[in-house]
Protein backbone atom coordinates (compact mmCIF):
# COMPACT_ATOMS: atom_id res chain seq x y z
CA UNK A 1 0.00 0.00 0.00
CA UNK A 2 2.78 2.61 0.33
CA UNK A 3 4.45 2.27 -3.09
CA UNK A 4 3.36 4.97 -5.37
CA UNK A 5 3.89 6.46 -8.45
CA UNK A 6 2.16 9.92 -8.60
CA UNK A 7 3.66 10.87 -4.82
CA UNK A 8 1.50 12.69 -2.43
CA UNK A 9 1.83 16.37 -4.45
CA UNK A 10 0.78 15.13 -7.58
CA UNK A 11 -2.44 12.99 -6.45
CA UNK A 12 -2.96 15.83 -4.70
CA UNK A 13 -3.42 18.24 -7.27
CA UNK A 14 -4.97 15.46 -9.61
CA UNK A 15 -7.71 14.20 -7.74
CA UNK A 16 -8.44 18.23 -7.25
CA UNK A 17 -8.79 18.77 -10.47
CA UNK A 18 -10.83 15.90 -11.28
CA UNK A 19 -13.40 17.25 -8.71
CA UNK A 20 -13.98 20.42 -10.03
CA UNK A 21 -13.45 19.67 -14.12
CA UNK A 22 -16.40 20.60 -15.62
CA UNK A 23 -15.37 19.12 -19.20
CA UNK A 24 -16.67 17.04 -21.02
CA UNK A 25 -13.50 14.58 -22.01
CA UNK A 26 -11.17 14.29 -18.84
CA UNK A 27 -7.81 12.97 -20.49
CA UNK A 28 -4.72 11.75 -18.36
CA UNK A 29 -2.10 11.72 -21.01
CA UNK A 30 0.69 9.57 -19.57
CA UNK A 31 3.28 7.50 -20.26
CA UNK A 32 2.53 3.59 -18.71
CA UNK A 33 0.03 1.43 -19.25
CA UNK A 34 -2.78 1.86 -16.53
CA UNK A 35 -5.29 -1.51 -17.69
CA UNK A 36 -4.15 -4.66 -16.10
CA UNK A 37 -2.13 -6.84 -17.93
CA UNK A 38 -2.17 -10.13 -16.49
CA UNK A 39 -0.04 -12.75 -18.94
CA UNK A 40 1.49 -16.12 -17.95
CA UNK A 41 4.77 -17.49 -18.11
CA UNK A 42 6.62 -20.20 -20.02
CA UNK A 43 6.89 -21.97 -16.11
CA UNK A 44 2.72 -21.53 -16.01
CA UNK A 45 3.22 -18.86 -12.91
CA UNK A 46 1.59 -15.28 -13.24
CA UNK A 47 3.45 -12.55 -14.20
CA UNK A 48 3.10 -9.25 -13.07
CA UNK A 49 4.52 -6.00 -15.00
CA UNK A 50 6.49 -3.94 -12.69
CA UNK A 51 6.78 -0.84 -14.70
CA UNK A 52 3.06 0.01 -15.73
CA UNK A 53 0.17 0.48 -13.32
CA UNK A 54 0.19 -3.27 -12.02
CA UNK A 55 3.15 -2.35 -10.09
CA UNK A 56 1.03 -0.04 -8.28
CA UNK A 57 -2.30 -1.83 -7.99
CA UNK A 58 -3.36 0.38 -5.05
CA UNK A 59 -2.96 3.86 -6.25
CA UNK A 60 -4.46 2.46 -9.49
CA UNK A 61 -7.80 1.18 -7.60
CA UNK A 62 -7.41 4.14 -5.35
CA UNK A 63 -7.37 6.84 -8.42
CA UNK A 64 -10.20 4.74 -9.97
CA UNK A 65 -12.21 4.69 -7.27
CA UNK A 66 -12.00 8.54 -7.14
CA UNK A 67 -13.18 8.96 -10.93
CA UNK A 68 -16.78 7.00 -9.86
CA UNK A 69 -17.13 8.25 -6.80
CA UNK A 70 -16.64 12.17 -7.81
CA UNK A 71 -18.25 11.19 -10.73
CA UNK A 72 -15.94 12.39 -13.34
CA UNK A 73 -17.13 12.88 -17.26
CA UNK A 74 -16.13 10.73 -19.82
CA UNK A 75 -12.19 10.06 -18.47
CA UNK A 76 -10.20 8.87 -20.86
CA UNK A 77 -5.90 7.84 -19.62
CA UNK A 78 -3.48 8.39 -23.22
CA UNK A 79 -0.30 6.39 -22.87
CA UNK A 80 2.27 5.99 -24.83
CA UNK A 81 5.97 4.43 -24.64
CA UNK A 82 4.52 0.76 -24.77
CA UNK A 83 5.62 0.11 -28.72
CA UNK A 84 2.36 -1.58 -29.58
CA UNK A 85 -1.65 -0.23 -29.58
CA UNK A 86 -3.78 -1.33 -27.08
CA UNK A 87 -7.50 -0.41 -26.50
CA UNK A 88 -9.01 -1.25 -23.01
CA UNK A 89 -11.83 -0.88 -20.32
CA UNK A 90 -10.64 0.72 -16.88
CA UNK A 91 -12.27 -1.46 -14.63
CA UNK A 92 -12.87 -0.67 -11.08
CA UNK A 93 -11.79 -4.23 -10.42
CA UNK A 94 -9.50 -6.08 -12.79
CA UNK A 95 -10.11 -9.40 -12.27
CA UNK A 96 -13.92 -9.84 -12.03
CA UNK A 97 -14.61 -8.90 -16.20
CA UNK A 98 -18.29 -7.75 -14.93
CA UNK A 99 -16.60 -5.36 -13.24
CA UNK A 100 -18.16 -1.86 -13.52
CA UNK A 101 -16.09 0.31 -16.30
CA UNK A 102 -15.09 3.67 -14.91
CA UNK A 103 -12.77 4.64 -17.80
CA UNK A 104 -10.99 4.02 -21.41
CA UNK A 105 -7.38 3.87 -22.20
CA UNK A 106 -5.89 4.53 -25.49
CA UNK A 107 -2.21 3.34 -26.06
CA UNK A 108 -0.44 4.21 -28.86
CA UNK A 109 2.99 2.68 -30.47
CA UNK A 110 5.79 4.54 -31.42
CA UNK A 111 6.37 5.64 -35.23
CA UNK A 112 10.48 5.81 -35.09
CA UNK A 113 11.36 2.28 -33.29
CA UNK A 114 13.75 0.10 -34.88
CA UNK A 115 11.97 -2.91 -36.40
CA UNK A 116 8.82 -3.10 -38.40
CA UNK A 117 6.39 -4.60 -35.95
CA UNK A 118 3.32 -6.93 -36.19
CA UNK A 119 -0.44 -6.88 -36.87
CA UNK A 120 -0.13 -9.73 -34.46
CA UNK A 121 2.34 -11.67 -32.20
CA UNK A 122 2.13 -14.50 -29.67
CA UNK A 123 2.42 -12.27 -26.73
CA UNK A 124 -0.25 -9.98 -27.82
CA UNK A 125 -2.62 -12.78 -28.42
CA UNK A 126 -1.88 -14.68 -24.78
CA UNK A 127 -2.47 -11.19 -23.27
CA UNK A 128 -5.79 -10.68 -25.09
CA UNK A 129 -7.16 -14.00 -23.81
CA UNK A 130 -6.26 -12.96 -20.49
CA UNK A 131 -7.52 -9.70 -19.95
CA UNK A 132 -10.91 -9.77 -21.05
CA UNK A 133 -11.04 -5.91 -20.60
CA UNK A 134 -8.10 -5.18 -23.23
CA UNK A 135 -10.58 -4.77 -26.95
CA UNK A 136 -7.50 -4.36 -28.96
CA UNK A 137 -3.51 -5.53 -29.27
CA UNK A 138 -1.24 -4.69 -32.10
CA UNK A 139 2.79 -4.67 -32.40
CA UNK A 140 2.82 -2.38 -35.69
CA UNK A 141 4.44 1.40 -35.74
CA UNK A 142 2.27 3.99 -36.00
CA UNK A 143 0.14 6.67 -33.97
CA UNK A 144 -3.18 7.01 -32.55
CA UNK A 145 -5.14 9.90 -34.29
CA UNK A 146 -8.21 11.20 -31.69
CA UNK A 147 -11.15 13.20 -32.67
CA UNK A 148 -13.36 15.08 -30.20
CA UNK A 149 -16.75 16.10 -30.28
CA UNK A 150 -19.05 17.01 -27.23
CA UNK A 151 -20.48 13.67 -27.94
CA UNK A 152 -17.82 11.07 -29.09
CA UNK A 153 -14.73 10.09 -28.73
CA UNK A 154 -13.20 8.33 -31.82
CA UNK A 155 -8.79 7.04 -31.71
CA UNK A 156 -8.17 5.78 -35.16
CA UNK A 157 -4.49 3.59 -34.84
CA UNK A 158 -2.67 4.58 -38.05
CA UNK A 159 -0.34 1.94 -38.91
CA UNK A 160 2.54 1.56 -41.63
CA UNK A 161 3.47 -1.87 -43.08
CA UNK A 162 7.29 -0.93 -42.49
CA UNK A 163 9.46 1.86 -41.08
CA UNK A 164 12.39 0.77 -42.71
CA UNK A 165 10.55 1.19 -46.59
CA UNK A 166 10.73 4.69 -47.67
CA UNK A 167 7.35 6.66 -48.46
CA UNK A 168 5.17 3.42 -46.75
CA UNK A 169 1.30 3.72 -47.20
CA UNK A 170 -0.67 4.48 -43.63
CA UNK A 171 -3.49 3.33 -43.21
CA UNK A 172 -6.49 2.60 -40.37
CA UNK A 173 -6.05 -0.49 -38.28
CA UNK A 174 -8.89 0.02 -36.35
CA UNK A 175 -11.17 2.49 -35.05
CA UNK A 176 -12.51 2.92 -31.52
CA UNK A 177 -15.02 5.14 -30.28
CA UNK A 178 -16.52 6.55 -26.41
CA UNK A 179 -19.94 7.76 -26.34
CA UNK A 180 -19.95 10.79 -23.52
CA UNK A 181 -21.57 9.52 -20.69
CA UNK A 182 -20.76 5.74 -21.41
CA UNK A 183 -17.26 4.39 -20.29
CA UNK A 184 -15.52 1.77 -22.38
CA UNK A 185 -14.16 1.60 -25.94
CA UNK A 186 -16.05 0.14 -28.30
CA UNK A 187 -15.32 -0.71 -32.29
CA UNK A 188 -16.44 1.62 -34.70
Amino acid sequence: NSRTLLGQAQRDWLYGGLATTDTTWNVLAQQIMMASLRSVGDNGKELWPMDIWDGYPYERQQLLQVLKSLGTPNPVVLTGDIHSNWAADLKLDFDAPGSETVGSEFVGTSITSGGDGADMTEYGAALLANNPHVKFYNAQRGYVKATLTPSLWQSDYKVVPSVTTANAPISTRKTFVVEAGNPGVQEA
